[in-house]
């Protein structure tokens, strides 16, 4: 009697897409004119804007957490803030216990719908336009069966709220997913060139987030000092190609690891690199990782003259993320018969989630970034400078520092 019922139910595909991208620059290392730095934010952020970022911050550090634990032997590249906005435009259309799941699940605390939406515009256009040196580009789309019903309302909100492309397409001919994989690679500039390789008849809609970031290293890597030398990761002993910078580099170091924090265009972008100390697996680190300890971490950089060797990294990584997900709470959302979607359209209770998979692409190089991750560390003798030597597992965050807003993750293990 059960499998009579399950052609009638349908579903919805929420997609999360993630690049960071590497674009050069005309400053050579050490030399040339940087662009000014950039202290302060245009403006303060609003209580609720403040609210939305620390919520997407407990996120993605719940997100993180989980992938890790998942993927003890793999590396990780995840963008939890992409996610989060693919999620916050389907959360418009829960409603029940469907809805309170998402938004626990989300970090959002007690905000209202109004400021939660409020504050994902007005959070995408600071992160958009804060630094013109770095091509920061965040896009949303909304595809829907052209001949199923959904709520105006819902459709409104994502064009208003997330700045979303809203398409009803017809599914049933090959078109759409040509329609849609050309959108998403347009997105990402190429480097993502499509999400979906078909459209079943019980898909109905497709919620898509793209995050594109391409930005040149504040002081760049010189080529000419990149050496080929050994990771030491679980798969053992791996080639790599360590670049190395020496100059002024913010440092912080604890009993648990050492990082650097390396900035990206106008220093409103950076790269956290953390290498856990010998002892501690880079496992134990990332299950610590939370929002306290984060910002007590960011507040203690200091700026020494010191070394650096990085890892060069291309990386292409997928996963659905439906199990981690639900590991954070959000079940009803995935399970037909249960899930309710009557916000989003008036057969509501006849959708459920499907599928959330996300993509991501980076490659870091001597002069920037373009989808990255990374994790090794060395420390030098207590008598010199501290350093540090990224040749074994490590974990790196992308985050724009004045308003704290983490873009991307990554747990490295091996090389690719």
């Amino acid at each position: 009697m059960l499998s009579c019922l399950v052609p009638f139910y349908r579903s919805v595909v929420v997609t999360a897409l993630a690049l960071a991208a590497a674009c050069s620059s005309a400053t050579e290392p050490g030399t040339g004119t940087q662009a000014p730095i950039l202290d302060a934010l245009p403006r303060s952020l609003t209580t609720a804007e403040l609210k939305l970022v620390a919520s997407a911050n407990d996120f993605s550090f719940a997100l993180f957490r989980q992938l890790a634990t998942a993927n003890k032997d793999s590396n990780v590249f995840t963008s939890p803030l992409s996610a989060s906005m693919a999620l916050g435009m389907a959360m418009n259309g829960a409603a029940g216990s469907t809805y309170d799941q998402m938004r626990s699940a989300l970090a959002f605390g007690t905000a209202t719908d109004a400021d939660i939406n409020a504050s994902y515009k007005s959070v995408i256009a600071l992160l958009r336009g804060l630094d013109p040196t770095v091509d920061v580009r965040i896009a949303n789309s909304i595809w829907y069966r052209n001949d199923f019903p959904f709520n105006q309302t819902f459709l409104d909100a994502g064009k208003t709220w997330f700045d979303a492309q809203v398409s009803a397409l017809d599914f049933a001919k090959p078109s759409a997913v040509t329609t849609i994989n050309d959108w998403v690679s347009s997105a990402t500039a190429g480097k993502i060139p499509k999400i979906i390789d078909g459209i079943d008849d019980a898909q109905v809609m497709f919620l898509i987030n793209a995050i594109y970031f391409k930005g040149a290293w504040r002081d760049k890597f010189d080529p000419a000092e990149t050496k080929d030398t050994l990771f030491f990761g679980l798969a053992g002993s791996q080639p790599v190609r360590l670049m190395h910078r020496h100059g002024k580099i913010n440092f912080m170091s604890t009993p648990e690891f050492a990082a650097v924090d390396l900035p990206y265009g106008n220093n409103a972008y950076t790269m956290t690199v953390i290498v856990p100390r010998a002892g501690l697996s880079v496992e134990t680190l990332a299950s610590s990782l939370q929002s306290g300890t984060w910002s007590s971490w960011m507040s203690n950089f200091h700026e020494i003259t010191t070394d650096v060797w990085l890892p060069r990294l291309k990386l292409e990584w997928e996963r659905d993320l439906n199990d981690d997900l639900m590991a954070l709470g959000m079940r009803d959302a995935f399970t037909p018969y249960v899930a309710d979607f009557t916000r989003m359209s008036p057969r509501g209770h006849e959708l459920y989630v499907d599928k959330v998979k996300q993509k991501t692409y980076v490659d870091i190089n001597e002069e920037g970034t373009e989808a990255a991750a990374v994790t090794s560390v060395g420390i030098g003798l207590v008598s010199l400078p501290p350093s540090l030597r990224v040749d074994r597992p490590y974990i790196f965050v992308i985050r724009e520092r004045l308003s704290g807003t983490i873009l991307f993750m990554g747990k490295i293990v091996r090389m690719p």
